[in-house]
């Protein structure tokens, strides 16, 4: 496991979030701060982590 840090975009605090480093994926997750969904996508290569995107879910 990976642990890493961004920032929410929705409230724009600082998060932390541990990551799977054995596999890529796209999952919704909701903020620890203001609750609102967000869509997070992980790119993972020989365990590294190569890409990292947060969305903000427009409701």
């Amino acid at each position: 496991m990976l642990e890493h840090f961004f920032q929410c975009p929705y409230c724009w605090e600082e998060i932390s979030m541990l990551l799977d480093k054995s596999t890529s994926e796209t999952y919704i997750e909701d903020c620890e701060i203001c609750c609102n969904p967000i869509q997070i996508t992980t790119v993972f290569v020989n365990n590294e982590l190569v890409n990292f995107e947060v969305k903000n879910i427009e409701q």
